[in-house]
C-alpha cells in the first residue's frame, strides 16, 4: 500500500489541471505529431518521428506519476498542532551548536510551487527523521553520503497557504 501524500488544495488543483491537460489535449497533439511524421516515410532516419515518440514517452511517464500522486493524496487542511510533527506542518529545526534555525514544510515536493518555503518529503532523510517526533526532541538521521546529523525540533505548526 502506498503512503498518502499531504497536499494543499491549491497544489492538488494545479496537479489535477496538469494531469487533465497531459492526458487530454497534449496527448492528442503528440499523437498527431507522430502520425504526421509517419506519413513522411522512412522511420529509421526520421528525426521528427523519434522526437515525437520521445515526447510521448516523457508525457506518459508524467501522467503515470501524476495519477499515482493524485490517487494517494490527502488534500486539505494541515493537521492540528498537538506537539508532534506531521505531514502538512511547517517544521522549525536547529542544528546543535548553531543559533540559526531552518524552517520547511513537511509534505510533497510538488506542493512547493507558489510557496517561498522549502518543502521536504516525509521520505527524505530529514523528513523521515522528524515525522512523529515531539517538539523539543533531538533526532539523528543519515545523509545520502553516509554522514550523520542531529537536529533539535524547535517548532511544528500547521501550514497556512
Amino acid at each position: 500500500m502506498t503512503e498518502a501524500t499531504w497536499l494543499t488544495q491549491e497544489a492538488f488543483d494545479r496537479l489535477q489541471a496538469e494531469y487533465d491537460d497531459r492526458s487530454g489535449p497534449l496527448r492528442t497533439d503528440i499523437t498527431k505529431k507522430i502520425e504526421a511524421a509517419r506519413e513522411e516515410g522512412d522511420l529509421k532516419e526520421n528525426g521528427g518521428y523519434h522526437a515525437a515518440k520521445d515526447e510521448q514517452g516523457k508525457n506518459e511517464a508524467r501522467i503515470r506519476q501524476l495519477r499515482q500522486l493524485l490517487e494517494n493524496a490527502s488534500v486539505g487542511d494541515a493537521p492540528e498542532a498537538d506537539g508532534t510533527v506531521k505531514a502538512g506542518m511547517v517544521v522549525t529545526v536547529r542544528f546543535p551548536g548553531d543559533t540559526d534555525t531552518e524552517k520547511f514544510l513537511l509534505g510533497h515536493r510538488e506542493a512547493n510551487a507558489g510557496t517561498d518555503i522549502n518543502v521536504y518529503s516525509t521520505t527524505s532523510p530529514l523528513g523521515s527523521a522528524v515525522i512523529g517526533h515531539a517538539l523539543g526532541e533531538s533526532v539523528a538521521y543519515e545523509l545520502p553520503n553516509g554522514k550523520k546529523l542531529t537536529v533539535d525540533i524547535v517548532d511544528a505548526v500547521p501550514y497556512e497557504a
